[in-house]
């Protein structure tokens, strides 16, 4: 019995080129400004890029988003910069209405709702809270990022399952990266693979979950 939903982001709640074309650039360009701005607060992250990757940290980093790498320090920065756009209306965040109602539909039901997103928890944070629909982030009872652990490995998931409380096969995950979906269901939890542009998966909208 489903008892919690565990659900990713980029390509399963929210369209894919909202962050590839309006937060990563966003970040990309603001990236030297912000950290020349808040020098103390940036320190430990600019350290940590070096120490993965020794050299400019900023061209690291603005390489690092043009491949889309799914490193730490990076999405904790990118959450940083994005927090000022969102307060300052530069935009909001996307989230398909099918999720959105699927979402609510399942709060109102009982189910505990979860994220686990390789952006940072206070990027996803923003996203629900200042989406297109409103602050969704009272639907959720808790969030989780790659410091939790790498989202192509079962140990993520159950280290997810375990901090939830909830046995593994009680949550359903949701995401549309077939390598996560597989590791979920190695920690035992159920997973279903979504794609929004009608290829090959298990689903295509949230209407076609039956809990």
């Amino acid at each position: 019995m489903t008892k919690a939903i565990l659900t990713d982001i980029e390509g399963t709640t929210s369209s894919i080129s909202f962050v590839a074309d309006v937060l990563f650039p966003y970040a990309r360009e603001r990236l030297g400004s912000y950290c020349a701005a808040h020098p103390a607060e940036v320190a430990p992250i600019l350290a940590e890029v070096q120490a993965i990757e020794p050299g400019d940290p900023i061209a690291t980093m603005q390489r690092w988003i043009d491949e889309d790498r799914k490193i730490t320090p990076l999405k904790t920065l990118q959450g940083m910069i994005w927090d000022g756009g969102f307060r300052e209306g530069a935009f909001k965040g996307h989230v398909y209405p099918d999720a959105v109602a699927g979402l609510r539909r399942w709060h109102a039901a009982g189910l505990k709702l979860y994220v686990f997103s390789s952006g940072s928890v206070a990027a996803q944070k923003l996203i629900f809270g200042f989406s297109e629909a409103g602050n969704l982030t009272e639907l959720f009872s808790g969030y989780f990022d790659t410091t939790t652990g790498p989202k192509r490995e079962a140990v993520a998931y159950t280290r997810i399952a375990e901090a939830i409380r909830f046995a593994p096969g009680e949550v359903l995950f949701l995401s549309d990266v077939a390598a996560e979906t597989d590791a979920a269901k190695a920690a035992g939890m159920q997973a279903l693979l979504i794609d929004r542009e009608g290829g090959p998966a298990d689903i295509a909208s949230f209407d076609e979950i039956n809990l």
